[in-house]
């Protein structure tokens, strides 16, 4: 059986160097530029984004039943694996290589150790920002996962059996990560984060593709979202402590993070508005991807999209000044799940039941912004289950019932936030406020919405009366529309897209939900 090697056979093979080791390895490789500020400024093109199309799952009697196959879920064979690693370990094996010994989970008991090999030192830098990594590893230090990225080898499909010259392949019996074909490094991150989703329902523990901060009272509040709908920029609250911005499990302690780091959008980031973020983009070591800078002073152009819209930040939590120690919480008290509606119908927050929260988890529904995913130039409508279907490995129901059980169980107040458009669709109507969102957010949270609601007709919806600091007529998307027949029609274009996406999962959903899924208006 193919295992992967202690050490991966390479040119030189350089392990666990520091930060300020990697830097100086990319900066003499010109793998990247040095930022006005110290950061490390990379282009990763024409991969700006990840390629979910390239993601494969070797399939295999241990994991294979678990696995919910399908166009997000794609299987290979073990003979093409067993190939492909062949052929990248000879490549890697005249190459100087990068070792990154890390964790994966701030829960002790949950924690995965991985060891990360790039073939590129900024990559492996990205994976020390991202990742719980210790100043020293230990000496007896033995890795459950191994990522290897030859971010410049490119497969052959017809012999290889991928759909393109980039692959990304987790691999169960193995228990390694394959990826080749991109220099994005986000495939690094999301990879992981795939194997924790497989890894924790199977302990009765809810992995979330969700931000999280929590109060001085103890009171945690989860963020979900897909990327673009504001949980890095809502959950980095200078009064609440953050736990993280993108990733973490729930387990019958409370919420862990599982990174070390946090991995933020810059396009238009406001050092008004974000001003945590802000100041974090702008220190030593921080991995800037595809950000436009002017090239003899360094100077960052944050608003530019001319290499794409996805531009990134990669940097340790830490560089966020308000952080829990430790990235672990107590149970939540409330769940905001985050949209961005591209409809411009939903209301900017509504309050859920526990079963409107499972329908929405279900769901997922969002626009898909520009640059996110290649080959995407402009918001789409869509719904990624469980806001982050490209990552769930099970059968959606899996997950949602364990929220529905952990929601039950500990009391957890529940709302819908659409960070999306208002007063009219996307190149019509404007974007929501963060004034605005933040307000409301910040009300929820904190208990300060008066128990006065008024259910809209065609999501169901419970839209409150008043939020203190919100003006009233931002409540109701309705009032924001200067045509409201147009209104009318958008809502039941979207309700009856709400209902042909719930078709898939109607045969395993409880009663209780489908009692509460949307319908389109007779």
């Amino acid at each position: 059986m193919l295992t992967v090697p202690d050490k991966l056979r390479a040119a030189t093979l350089w392990e666990n160097l520091s930060t300020s080791q990697l830097m100086e390895h990319a900066l003499r490789r010109e793998e990247g530029v040095l930022g006005p500020d110290g950061q490390l400024i990379v282009d990763t093109r024409p991969h700006t984004g990840r390629s979910p199309k390239d993601k494969f799952f070797v399939r295999e009697p241990g994991s294979e039943q678990h696995i919910d196959w399908g166009d997000v879920n794609q299987p290979i064979d073990e003979s093409r694996f067993d190939a492909l690693f062949d052929r990248v370990e000879q490549y890697l094996s005249q190459r100087d290589v990068y070792s990154l010994d890390c964790y994966v989970g701030a829960d002790e008991r949950f924690r995965l150790p991985v060891r990360v090999y790039t073939e590129l030192a900024w990559q492996n830098l990205f994976a020390r920002e991202l990742f719980i990594t210790p100043e020293t590893p230990p000496a007896d230090f033995s890795p459950e996962f191994t990522v290897v990225d030859a971010a410049l080898f490119e497969a052959d499909p017809a012999r290889d059996g991928t759909r393109t010259s980039t692959f990304v392949i987790v691999n169960f019996r193995r228990k390694m990560i394959l990826i080749g074909g991109t220099r994005y490094a986000g495939e690094i991150k999301k990879s992981v984060f795939t194997v924790m989703n497989y890894l924790l329902p199977l302990r009765d523990a809810l992995p979330m593709h969700c931000s999280a901060n929590v109060g001085a009272a103890g009171d945690l509040a989860i963020f979900f979202g897909l990327s673009g709908t504001g949980k890095t920029t809502l959950s980095s609250d200078s009064h609440r402590p953050l736990i993280g911005d993108d990733e973490h499990g729930w387990s019958d302690d409370g919420v862990f993070n599982f990174e070390g780091g946090c991995y933020a959008k810059v396009i238009r980031l406001s050092a008004v508005a974000e001003p945590e973020i802000w100041a974090a983009i702008h220190r030593y070591s921080a991995v800037l991807e595809n950000v436009v800078y002017e090239e003899r002073t360094r100077a960052l152009d944050v608003d530019s999209e001319a290499k794409t819209e996805n531009t990134r930040a990669a940097y340790p939590i830490e560089f966020i000044p308000n952080t829990v120690p430790g990235s672990k919480g107590p149970h939540p008290k409330v769940v905001l799940m985050l949209t961005a509606d591209a409809f411009g119908v939903l209301p900017p927050i509504s309050k859920l039941s526990r079963e409107q929260a499972m329908y929405h988890f279900l769901s997922g529904y969002t626009a898909k912004v520009a640059g996110t995913e290649r080959g995407v130039t402009e918001p789409q409508a869509t719904f990624s289950t469980c806001f982050g279907a490209p990552f769930m490995v099970h059968h959606p129901t899996v997950y949602a019932k364990l929220l529905g059980r952990k929601i039950e169980e500990h009391q957890v107040e529940c709302w819908l936030v659409n960070t999306g458009w208002t007063g009219g669709p996307y190149g019509v109507g404007k974007r929501m406020s963060i004034a605005h969102t933040r307000a409301m957010v910040n009300a929820a949270i904190e208990g300060r919405i008066p128990n006065d609601f008024e259910r809209e007709p065609f999501f169901g919806l419970l839209i409150p009366k008043s939020v203190p600091g919100v003006p009233q007529e931002v409540l109701n998307p309705r009032n924001a529309w200067s045509d409201r027949n147009a209104y009318d029609a958008q809502a039941a274009k979207l309700a009856q897209l709400f209902a042909n996406n719930f078709k898939r999962f109607e045969s395993q959903a409880s009663e209780a939900v489908k009692a509460v899924a949307i319908r389109p208006p007779a």
